[in-house]
């Protein structure tokens, strides 16, 4: 039975870490890109004024979007109950935001169930990705 030598176990570390880049990387999107994936899921195109209107209205529940991320989503938000600062979700002012598709649906679901009771829906994203989409800086 071969040993693993300490340069082996560092040649097998780097491999892994290499591959796991490598593959984090084939998932990176664009903004623009995870807003193409909403709107084929729908199969009909956003639109930014119902998805302000989503993020700025109560939905039967405590909160809004508004209520964490503020009116404004190109300023630093808090969340309501933890005080959590939360940074900016548009993003031309968070350039982190919706280049992850896992983490986009991990945050939309969990927000969505907050704010509305429920899952939002594929339309729904798209629609407020797509209001995000025009703020510029």
């Amino acid at each position: 039975m071969q040993q693993w030598t300490p340069s082996k176990a560092s040649l097998f570390r780097l491999l892994l870490c290499s591959a796991v880049a490598l593959c984090s990387a084939a998932y990176a999107i664009t903004p623009t890109e995870q807003l193409a994936a909403y709107n084929a899921q729908v199969g009909v195109a956003a639109q930014p004024t119902r998805g302000q209107q989503l993020f700025t209205t109560k939905h039967g529940k405590e909160w809004s979007c508004a209520t964490c991320h503020t009116a404004s989503p190109t300023v630093e938000g808090k969340h309501a109950s933890t005080g959590k600062v939360i940074a900016p979700l548009a993003p031309a002012f968070n350039p982190e935001r919706f280049t992850d598709t896992a983490k986009s649906d991990k945050w939309f679901r969990r927000n969505c169930n907050d704010v509305m009771g429920r899952e939002c829906t594929a339309g729904e994203k798209a629609d407020v990705l797509a209001w995000l989409l025009t703020f510029k800086r």
